[in-house]
């Protein structure tokens, strides 16, 4: 009985002594699962989906597009309006045949123009003589993109310089029946595009937009339809129409105090976005493919070649951000021949760019003072499984190639599920001896960030992170061999 005694008193000392050692494990623990958490803001669902488009078309198209204008004064005949071969098939196909994976079209524009038959407005398709007034381009639109397997977006301009209404107070509830009926008629709408042009009407008043109403609206009838404008709600302009994110490109906003159009942030806030934001809206970057937004035959041979294409596509998506090209019919209704080229070789260039990740079955390491392991997260081609990165200020991604290889480009993808945290990197090309011999510096990645430098032919690789505003986390590294020529400037 006293042995037994001792002996509980000999575990329970034991116990005792341990307990603060078992409380620290419980406290890193805890601090660890703390660590892993998200880092807010983070997108919902439908925004995570919309990054993952990456690259789709907008379609400029109406009266503008007869009366060589961009910008229409809401006067124009509606039987200016009559394309001689419209075939949104023809459009959908090459969209497709581009890589692009939706197109948004502009319903109407300032002009007040509607591309479908609305029973809100007296200036559309069905007043024109195009198909003896049965015609409807978001009806063909809607349906195409359904065939060919693209997601379907519209801008509706707010400002109408038509409208007769447009000045007052009962104009905010015309504007929001027609997203009613079309959301009705030709929905799943998955992006729908507020423009913050406010101009005078017909009677020579501006309008005051009820946004709040508008946003309400859209929550109600569509919650899961990416809505773009200034500030939001879902996305933002990227601050100019070059097609072009900034070097550091937050999908961060503070939107408070700021409205839409003249009200919106500066256009450097916008390109950048804000590192602390509360909300979470990503750019959207958007660029023509001709000087001109609608068509005009004089820019037939002005079309952006291939190789601007993807230069755009590695300062927008390569940015973090999305690249909305857009792609303007022409008179007859149809993407021209130059600008469906150009689309085309664009597709080739990636294809080919894209094609070889020279760190695919390369071994990647996670290396630190405290330990070293290795991770198949990081090139395993899935953007939602991640590894943490030790943050010490000596730890590293390290690459070791199994033997050397010609490289000028390094991708870098975060888990933007769990928010974005990274604001300084710097990669190292090293030699067999592992010392330096290029170094490329950035700031964000992002959900995705491409850097192209000049051609090496390292040994190694090190990829450290450093800052970043929580425990950093990476999902992918590749590498590849850009075409000589096209990856010329860095893309830091």
């Amino acid at each position: 009985m006293l042995k037994g005694w001792f002996i509980l008193q000999h575990n329970s000392m034991l116990m005792l002594r341990f307990i603060p050692y078992l409380i620290c494990l419980l406290v890193l623990k805890e601090a660890r699962t703390q660590e892993l958490k998200p880092l807010r803001p983070i997108p919902t669902r439908a925004q995570e989906q919309w990054q993952d488009m990456e690259f789709y078309i907008f379609v400029h198209f109406g009266p503008n597009t007869f009366t060589d204008r961009e910008w229409g004064h809401g006067d124009e005949p509606e039987d200016s309006f009559n394309p001689s071969q419209l075939d949104c098939r023809q459009w959908c196909r090459i969209a497709k045949a581009a890589g692009a994976r939706g197109i948004i079209i502009t319903a109407k524009h300032h002009d007040g123009f509607c591309l479908w038959p609305s029973k809100y407005s007296k200036h559309t398709v069905k007043q024109s003589k195009w198909q003896m007034g049965k015609g409807d381009v978001l009806r063909d639109l809607s349906r195409a993109c359904k065939e060919y397997g693209l997601k379907f977006g519209v801008y509706i301009s707010p400002w109408d310089r038509n409208h007769p209404y447009y000045g007052t107070p009962a104009y905010n509830g015309v504007y929001v029946n027609t997203m009613k009926e079309i959301f009705a008629r030709y929905g799943p709408i998955w992006e729908l595009w507020w423009d913050g042009a406010n101009g005078e009407g017909p009677n020579g008043k501006k309008q005051v937009y009820d946004f709040k109403l508008f946003e309400k609206t859209i929550r109600k009838i569509s919650p899961n339809t990416i809505v773009f404008s200034d500030i939001g709600p879902d996305i933002r302009w990227v601050g100019n129409e070059k097609g072009i994110a900034g070097e550091t490109n937050w999908n961060l906003l503070d939107t408070a105090g700021f409205t839409r159009g003249a009200g919106a942030p500066p256009t450097d806030t916008l390109n950048k976005g804000n590192m602390y934001g509360r909300n979470w809206i990503p750019a959207e970057s958007d660029v023509s493919i001709r000087p001109g937004w609608f068509y005009h035959p004089e820019e037939d041979n002005k079309v952006k070649s291939p190789e601007q294409l993807f230069d755009l596509y590695l300062k927008s998506v390569g940015r973090g951000s999305n690249l909305l090209l857009n792609v303007p019919p022409d008179r007859r209704g149809l993407i021209h021949g130059n600008d469906s080229a150009a689309l085309m070789g664009f597709r080739k260039i990636r294809e080919e760019n894209f094609k070889y990740d020279l760190l695919k079955n390369e071994s990647i390491q996670i290396v630190d003072r405290q330990n070293q392991r290795i991770t198949f997260r990081l090139n395993d081609n899935n953007a939602k499984s991640f590894d943490s990165i030790p943050f010490n200020g000596s730890s590293s991604v390290y690459i070791k190639l199994k033997s050397k290889r010609k490289i000028n480009c390094i991708q870098l993808q975060e888990p933007i599920a769990m928010g974005q945290r990274v604001s300084a990197f710097s990669v190292l090309l090293l030699n067999e001896r592992d010392e330096p011999i290029q170094e490329i510096r950035g700031t964000t990645i992002g959900r995705k960030r491409i850097l192209t430098f000049t051609t090496a032919e390292p040994s190694a690789i090190s990829i450290t992170i450093d800052r970043s505003k929580g425990l950093p986390l990476l999902s992918e590294v590749a590498g590849y061999l850009i075409t000589k020529g096209l990856a010329g400037q860095k893309n830091l």
